[in-house]
């Protein structure tokens, strides 16, 4: 078992979110790539850095990422790092986009999730697992907020009942690439809730919610129910995270969607 503290696995995920996303603008900004073979360059190498970096830190530790082999044995590990080495990977590969992430999370036997860290490289900030308020950041993904409450879903894979979410809480719908960056864009208070249904795999949430949790929001599927990582099974087909004050009209909303 792991002598790791969560404060230096914290640190850790910090630096390699950041650091894979210092990768990924650097090959944004030289490789000559575009669209999805600029994607596929920037998800390749951001795994390969974040690999090696957790094989060297962090050895005796099992490794979940969207661009690797499934090593089962991690569902008898007593820790597993969930990776997305580039979350939104059509906006990295389209320019001018800043709504697109890097995500390190570290799931525990014992406890589930315990350290979460999300980049944004394009708008220069990572945040993680604390509870410490965050600070505005110039170049939101999701502009600025109104007086109305906002419902932030992918641009791609809209759920259904997403204005219906948004009537619920007398808001309106705003669409977003990148699970990070719309959980992060709740996390910053340009949007109030985030809604999803349109399937997403382990990796695309974990380190999201972990973040997102630190912050005092909630998070669950659509039914009102936990989120369990670490399955055998890597699929989740919806996610709310969402202001705790305004869960009961949404679930309200979603739950007869589950």
């Amino acid at each position: 078992m792991s002598t790791h503290d969560s404060a230096a696995d914290r640190i850790l995920a910090g630096e390699l979110a950041t650091a894979a996303g210092e990768l990924l603008l650097d090959v944004r900004a030289t490789s000559g790539l575009a669209g999805k073979e600029l994607g596929n360059a920037g998800d390749q190498r951001s795994n390969d850095f974040i690999l090696a970096r957790l094989a060297e830190e962090r050895p005796d530790d099992a490794v979940l990422s969207e661009e690797s082999t499934d090593d089962k044995s991690r569902l008898t590990a007593e820790r597993v790092w969930i990776i997305d080495p580039v979350d939104g990977t059509r906006e990295y590969g389209t320019d001018g986009h800043a709504d697109w992430a890097v995500h390190v999370a570290l799931w525990s036997a014992a406890d589930g999730l315990i350290v979460g860290a999300v980049a944004l490289p394009a708008l220069g900030v990572t945040y993680v697992d604390s509870p410490e308020p965050v600070t505005p950041v110039d170049g939101l993904a999701a502009g600025p907020k109104g007086d109305r409450p906002r419902v932030v879903v992918s641009a791609s894979r809209p759920p259904e009942f997403s204005q219906a979410v948004a009537d619920a809480i007398g808001g309106e719908v705003l669409q977003m690439g990148s699970a990070g960056a719309k959980a992060m864009a709740v996390v910053r208070g340009e949007a109030d809730a985030y809604v999803h249904a349109g399937g997403q795999y382990e990796w695309d949430s974990a380190a999201p919610v972990a973040v997102t949790q630190a912050k005092g929001l909630w998070c669950g599927r659509i039914d009102g129910s936990e989120l369990v990582y670490n399955r055998d099974n890597t699929y989740m087909p919806d996610l709310v995270i969402c202001r705790p004050e305004i869960r009961d009209a949404v679930i309200g909303v979603t739950a007869a969607y589950a």
